[in-house]
């Protein structure tokens, strides 16, 4: 349990920090309003995250019984986790767009997330397997990985939208800018272990 939670949060801290259309709006919608509207940002994953999730659990459920899917997914996992750690470690200060416009902030937040590729591809090659590993276990489990995820997924944006609210220069200064290649460097390590599982599946069959 301790290594699923730890599991989640690395992947929600991640998540939650990285630059990205959603966190590039959290920012935008903060310097242009305030921290409010940035906060509203951070939500939309809550509205947009659950019928991916049920989508991409009733599909790898399906296909769990499959050893050449898993080993796809896992090596597409372990890419995508190695092309999101390459970009962390290689992060540049933030460079925004604040031209004034009408909130609408939860709103532009949910069209964003919903037409990014991100979540879907976390979900359908990472998330949906891990977590359903843990339903084998309990519920409990399961819960503690949704939890601890998402805890720091939208912990993180809120944490962007208040700091950039009170300390504008947040997101040029090094130590953002060295916990995101610190988190990528992880999520390369993970990535690296996701392609040994898939190749070892590919090796097995």
């Amino acid at each position: 349990m301790l290594s699923l939670t730890l599991t989640a949060l690395l992947f929600g801290l991640s998540a939650g920090f990285a630059p990205g259309p959603l966190t590039t709006l959290v920012i935008s919608q903060t310097l242009r309003y305030d921290s409010r509207e940035g906060l509203k940002v951070a939500l939309s994953p809550l509205i947009t995250d659950l019928p991916i999730i049920a989508v991409s659990l009733w599909i790898v459920d399906q296909a769990a019984s499959l050893q050449l899917f898993l080993a796809v997914i896992s090596v597409v996992g372990g890419l995508y986790l190695l092309r999101i750690g390459w970009q962390s470690m290689r992060i540049q200060p933030v460079v925004l767009d604040i031209t004034p416009r009408l909130p609408h902030s939860l709103r532009q937040g949910v069209l964003i997330n919903g037409t990014s590729p991100n979540p879907y591809l976390f979900w359908f090659t990472i998330g949906a397997p891990i977590l359903l590993e843990a339903l084998h276990q309990s519920t409990t489990h399961a819960g503690l990985f949704l939890a601890g995820f998402y805890l720091m997924l939208i912990g993180g944006k809120m944490v962007i939208a208040l700091i950039t609210g009170r300390v504008r220069s947040f997101l040029t200064g090094a130590s953002y800018l060295w916990t995101m290649r610190l988190l990528g460097l992880l999520l390369a390590g993970y990535g690296l272990h996701l392609l040994d599982q898939g190749v070892t599946r590919f090796l097995g069959m």
